[in-house]
């Protein structure tokens, strides 16, 4: 299959590609390569095989479509190019707005326009639920979880955004489920929830899992925004792609849906468990200090999977500290990367 994935020198994209690559399918990259980390990205993925790369930002609709032209017969399109930090939403919410909600919508309109019998597969975020004020949650061992909800947040549950980015993330998976709706697109949505591993260059703002990571490799201090009890479910990135494969296989059956992808509750970690488990694997402890919570900020957010467990045969398959072992490996062989 011929495959064109916005923001593929990112994180995600350019472990999805080289899986892609791997499989022998056909790989496009479209990317500004304005995230940190992407040009060396780009390079690691030449040493696993061929794809053709294209620089183009999906805020400019013409170089979108001149890259559908270039790239015809396109079976899949994978949409991860965004603005991906609430705090810099919050900061600049006219940026997170054109990338994330326009540029979407830019790419919602070249598949329609260009590649209508293309599937087109959007990441989206659980932060499209907001801050969830309504849903009771407790304190237990040191973290806090949900009172009633014991294997998550469903689908089911309303959105509410609660920051600039989650409006534009939740205005974007609104209009790829519409344009199934309307135009007959095959279009799938995906609200991921805190994907972390190798090739990762976190920051303190997005990442936090790799951002941990780092500061414990590299003996950095660290800034716990809140208490550290707030708890999520961590999916390593491996598993996020095999969902991709399945969601295609099955696409005749599931087009226009939103589906949960997150570790789920058998991969639950706080903060403060994530930087105890790191301070055991490197053998140190990790200088850390507290600060004030930040804008929509979940003391808990953990993803009722059942949905993609039933309708795409999917479900994680590396446990949370297995894929913190393979983070910490990573980040050690490429120690000079962050130093």
């Amino acid at each position: 299959m011929r495959w064109l994935i916005t923001g593929g020198a990112g994180f995600i994209g350019c472990n999805t590609a080289a899986r892609l690559i791997a499989d022998g399918h056909e790989v496009v990259i479209f990317d500004n390569l304005s995230r940190p980390g992407a040009d060396l990205n780009l390079q690691w993925l030449r040493s696993r095989g061929r794809y053709a790369f294209v620089h183009g930002d999906v805020r400019d609709p013409a170089a979108l479509a001149d890259a559908f032209r270039t790239n015809q017969q396109l079976d899949v399109v994978l949409h991860l190019a965004a603005q991906v930090a609430v705090t810099t939403s919050v900061l600049d919410p006219r940026t997170d707005f054109e990338i994330n909600a326009l540029g979407t919508f830019n790419v919602c309109e070249a598949v329609r326009q260009l590649a209508p019998e293309t599937i087109l597969l959007n990441a989206s975020t659980n932060k499209v639920y907001g801050a969830m004020t309504t849903v009771p949650v407790t304190e237990r061992k040191g973290q806090y979880e949900y009172l009633d909800l014991p294997q998550g947040v469903s689908e089911e549950q309303p959105v509410d955004f609660h920051s600039p980015y989650g409006c534009s993330k939740g205005s974007g998976e609104q209009y790829v489920k519409d344009y199934a709706a309307i135009y007959g697109l095959r279009t799938l949505s995906f609200r991921q929830s805190c994907i972390y591993g190798s090739r990762q260059f976190g920051i303190e703002d997005q990442g936090w899992v790799a951002w941990f990571a780092i500061a414990a490799v590299v003996k950095r201090p660290i800034t716990i925004y809140g208490d550290g009890k707030q708890v999520r479910d961590i999916l390593f990135v491996d598993d996020l792609i095999e969902s991709y494969l399945k969601a295609i296989e099955r696409i005749a059956t599931i087009t226009g849906r939103v589906y949960n992808i997150g570790g789920g509750p058998q991969n639950v970690a706080s903060l403060r468990e994530v930087l105890d488990h790191l301070e055991e694997l490197v053998g140190s402890k990790i200088p850390r200090s507290l600060a004030a919570w930040r804008p929509g900020d979940q003391r808990v957010f953990v993803s009722d999977i059942t949905r993609a467990r039933k309708d795409l045969g999917w479900e994680p398959k590396v446990a949370k500290y297995e894929g913190i072992r393979r983070l910490v490996r990573w980040v050690t062989e490429n120690r000079s990367l962050f130093t």
